[in-house]
């Protein structure tokens, strides 16, 4: 096939949704594997490395994100129903999450408070604009709970969006050196601290590491997402 031919058929199919879609899906595939050949080690972030192939391939062909948006909107679609279905796992454990009820609840508002309180606080002492602010508070909870935060209280939802998934990834690659490191050993514990501090993508993880913390991260993220929509607006009221 001739060099024009070949970008005749790219510009075609560059315009196709559904490409982008594919795309998309089999970066994440390839990005997978890689991580699995790694025995899932946390520096090869599967998300991590399907997002630098999407951006090596969008700065290659030149294309504008909102072309690839239009195509690849079905994924962030469904994580409106992905969070929603972190309920199967509370409901696969229920028994032993109400044995956990008191220390879950201890985490989470041990968890919430500090991740809002000192994002914000930093902010603030830092003198950045209140919509920025308002961006970075719910950066510790899922995608489409922070979006909403920040849209319903002034902030910047793509801002929001970028810091939801940059701390999601740090979250993913230093929760299981740092719980090594402090020797915790318990998985419900583990588990709920990925997902409370770094929301689906550490949930993501904790199911790589072990299921009951993969279990406890969905609770955790669920919890949290739930906490900090509450949390977010007191303490942006008492900053003024």
């Amino acid at each position: 096939m001739m060099p024009d031919e070949v970008s005749s058929l790219w510009v075609y199919l560059s315009e196709r949704p559904l490409t982008w879609l594919t795309v998309t899906v089999s970066a994440y595939a390839l990005a997978d594997r890689v991580a699995l050949a790694a025995k899932r080690h946390p520096l090869l972030n599967p998300v991590v490395l399907a997002a630098l192939l999407i951006i090596a391939l969008l700065s290659v062909t030149a294309t504008p994100f909102p072309v690839y948006f239009e195509g690849a909107q079905f994924v962030h679609f469904m994580l409106g129903p992905a969070t929603v279905a972190l309920a199967i796992p509370l409901v696969d454990n229920i028994a032993t999450v109400r044995r956990s009820a008191l220390p879950i609840a201890a985490a989470l508002a041990a968890g919430a408070t500090v991740a809002v309180v000192s994002t914000v606080g930093l902010g603030y002492l830092f003198g950045l604009p209140r919509d920025v602010l308002v961006s970075l508070a719910p950066k510790s909870v899922t995608t489409p709970i922070a979006m909403g935060i920040a849209e319903k209280l002034g902030g910047i939802p793509p801002l929001t969006a970028v810091l939801v998934i940059s701390t999601g990834v740090i979250g993913a690659i230093a929760v299981t050196p740092l719980m090594n490191l402090l020797r915790i050993r318990d998985m419900r514990a583990r588990g709920f601290a990925a997902g409370v501090a770094a929301h689906g993508i550490g949930t993501a993880r904790a199911f790589q590491v072990d299921p009951l913390a993969g279990a406890f991260a969905g609770i955790g993220m669920a919890l949290n997402g739930a906490a900090t929509a509450l949390l977010v607006p007191f303490f942006l009221l008492l900053l003024g």
